[in-house]
């Protein structure tokens, strides 16, 4: 994984999905984040290959929902970020992320032969074990020195909402230096992919450069930097400057993030800070085109674009919906009949239907019917 000179993809919790990856890749994004997954809901995943869609999920035991998605596709681009406070926790669930993706159809008589899928391509690999089949989607436990799941594993170390810092990760580990240490440590010794870590502020600027500088010791590949402290909120400026003094001090490449809404700010903040790197969160929520160097494309346009890759990777629908009520807010309202008839829809058929997009609905679901039949 490169960290240099490259446009990323902010982890955003609700919205990180795999079709928002996928969207803001094709926009021009380099690395992708996924949304933070806690440690303790990873282990509960068993991993499975949904042959209906091309994809590799990590389904949560007894209630099967998909707690991570990714596909072939994003496996040299995608992040997986980890909410953590405890480091053998979170070896055993990188653990579980870094296994080789490969997507085979299992024959009855047990013959492996690759399984064609409009959205994957595969070649086969050795060392393949079946254990068990669900009705669209075989659990694997997958043996080989090929490539894995995700490119990169990420810790997070920013988040300020209560129940992360409450539970000892993000922002709450900004404060016990040594669990960093340990965490980072115990992954770098053990996983054969690149290991980062992304922080917030502290109270000084010196401390937080200490901490960074810590940080590096570990031999992290990167260090991605939000510019502003865990008691700021959104509308309050990011300090660019404080950024630049934890990039004079490091030599591992920076991510910097805060306050990036257009395309000219990934060169703004690049030159300001002195970053290798840069990351947006909002920007890219609000139309995933800013990644574009040739302009932003319509963000009805992005929307729509979106709701064909949601359809198309089965995002679940909390998520979809979630993800256009926000990019709605900012450009329109909620209480006007596209935000309403959001809210109500229950489905992504009724997503479909509201956008117009019935018939590409009709042509993903047919498809995948076709395939699960062939099984």
């Amino acid at each position: 994984m490169e960290y240099r000179n490259r446009l990323v993809l902010a982890p955003m919790v609700r919205v990180g999905t795999l079709s928002f990856r996928l969207l803001a890749a094709q926009y021009g994004a380099d690395i992708t984040y996924g949304e933070e997954i806690i440690d303790h809901k990873l282990i509960k995943c068993d991993r499975r290959l949904n042959e209906c869609i091309g994809s590799v999920d990590f389904v949560e035991k007894g209630t099967r929902n998909v707690v991570f998605r990714t596909c072939h596709e994003e496996k040299n681009r995608v992040v997986f970020q980890m909410g953590t406070s405890d480091a053998v926790r979170a070896l055993t669930a990188a653990q579980i992320v870094k296994l080789v993706s490969k997507l085979f159809d299992v024959l009855e008589t047990g013959e492996i032969a690759m399984l064609l899928c409009p959205n994957f391509s595969a070649t086969i690999l050795e060392h393949l074990w079946i254990q068990s089949e669900n009705e669209c989607g075989t659990e694997l436990n997958v043996h080989s020195s090929g490539c894995k799941d995700v490119a990169a594993i990420d810790i997070n170390m920013g988040c300020p909402k209560s129940f992360s810092i409450s539970g000892g990760m993000g922002a709450g580990l900004l404060t016990r230096p040594e669990l960093i240490h340990d965490i980072l440590t115990t992954l770098k010794r053990n996983l054969d992919l690149p290991v980062t870590c992304k922080i917030r502020l502290l109270k000084s600027s010196q401390e937080t450069v200490e901490l960074a500088q810590r940080i590096e010791r570990t031999g992290v590949s990167a260090l991605g930097v939000h510019g502003r402290r865990v008691a700021d909120r959104p509308r309050d400026p990011a300090k660019w400057n404080e950024i630049a003094n934890i990039v004079s001090a490091l030599s591992i490449p920076v991510i910097a993030n805060g306050d990036v809404f257009e395309y000219d700010d990934f060169q703004r903040i690049k030159v300001a800070t002195g970053a290798s790197s840069v990351m947006v969160a909002r920007g890219a929520l609000w139309n995933a085109s800013v990644f574009s160097p040739e302009g932003k494309v319509p963000w009805e346009d992005v929307k729509v674009e979106y709701i064909r890759k949601s359809i198309l990777w089965d995002n679940e629908i909390k998520s979809t919906k979630h993800t256009l009520k926000e990019m709605i807010m900012h450009h329109s309202c909620l209480e006007l009949p596209e935000g309403k008839a959001v809210i109500k829809s229950e489905t992504l058929a009724d997503l479909a239907k509201l956008y117009g997009e019935e018939k590409y609905y009709e042509s993903v679901r047919g498809n995948q019917l076709l395939l699960k039949g062939s099984r």
